[in-house]
């Protein structure tokens, strides 16, 4: 009789962040959140406004204390796993950090940022001398290794910010919204950078409210919303399990009467109106467009379901103020 082989063993965490809750007065900001990293994965944290994205990291990096829950961090030696807040400062010297605001010094220029910053771990002259050359080339700002951060733009000031946080040659990166701001050459390059990050074996916690970047980026995705995780699983695994196929978004004069045509909605699993627009979710948007021939005065756009469409469907298409 043939053995049967073993099921592979999962990677052991190199984070482990389990029930989470932080409170803030009678608000209860983040509630019972868990979530796991393993090495070289990229976890995506996604969620509308005041959804706990922003608390959870800060409690990952020991800035907030949780009312409750554990996080700990699993050396790179095999040692016993560090637990946050309790061993912050060992915890940090494998941490990078990009917030979602500029944090740069304004009186030092590019390679200065860098080498103030890696002082702040403790690194030697020699290994910075050899390091920020490589990291200034990394980000695509060699030419600027004199320029001060008032000289530069947005696009560089989010870059020279990823490679500060990578000084210290982390194992793991957390990137609070890293993109927000940036127009879309700057965010490509962003992505491809972080790519090739993941690609070497770093592990990046992400939270972004670009659905588009947490696809490209994210092997596996935590949606937030009410500060409870309501999902969890790779971005296309995720949208089939929640979504229809296909979208067929049509708009124009007349289009929000469309919703209740006789024809038109027995051929949709599903229909929501946003503004001007009617969505209309389908396994098989064939016939559908046939029937909206029957009205060229229409625009209609035919695409597959996406993150967006998962976002919506699970936190709603209202807007929430920010927390």
């Amino acid at each position: 009789m043939p053995s049967l082989a073993a099921p592979p063993t999962a990677p052991t965490p190199l984070l482990d962040v389990s029930g989470l809750c932080k409170s803030y007065g009678s608000a209860l900001v983040v509630d019972g959140v868990s979530f796991a990293i393993a090495p070289g994965e990229c976890l995506g944290v996604i969620g509308p406004n005041g959804a706990g994205k922003t608390t959870t990291i800060r409690m990952c990096l020991g800035l907030t204390v949780p009312d409750a829950g554990s996080i700990h961090y699993r050396p790179p030696d095999g040692a016993a796993p560090l637990a946050m807040p309790r061993d912050a400062l060992a915890i940090k010297q494998h941490l990078g950090v990009v917030t979602q605001f500029d944090t740069l010094d304004p009186d030092f220029d590019c390679l200065e940022n860098l080498r103030v910053y890696g002082r702040y771990f403790g690194l030697k002259r020699a290994v910075l001398d050899e390091r920020i050359p490589q990291l200034l080339e990394f980000a695509a700002l060699s030419h600027k290794a004199g320029a001060r951060p008032a000289e530069l733009s947005g696009g560089m000031k989010r870059r020279l910010s990823l490679a500060r946080a990578l000084v210290n040659a982390p194992r793991l990166l957390l990137l609070d919204e890293p993109t927000t701001g940036l127009d879309p050459q700057a965010r490509h390059l962003m992505w491809e950078r972080l790519q090739r990050l993941v690609q070497s074996g770093t592990s990046i916690l992400l939270t972004t409210h670009f659905m588009d970047e947490a696809e490209r980026l994210c092997s596996r995705l935590i949606v937030l919303d009410h500060g409870r995780k309501i999902a969890e699983g790779a971005p296309r695994a995720l949208i089939a399990e929640h979504l229809e196929r296909e979208v067929v978004e049509v708009y124009g004069a007349g289009a929000l009467a469309l919703q209740h045509d006789a024809q038109l909605a027995p051929l949709a699993e599903r229909i929501e109106v946003s503004g001007e627009t009617v969505f209309f979710y389908t396994q098989n948007a064939h016939p559908l467009l046939d029937v909206l021939l029957e009205h060229p005065q229409l625009r209609t756009l035919h695409r597959p379901a996406n993150l967006e469409d998962l976002f919506l469907k699970l936190t709603g298409r209202q807007i929430r103020e920010d927390a």
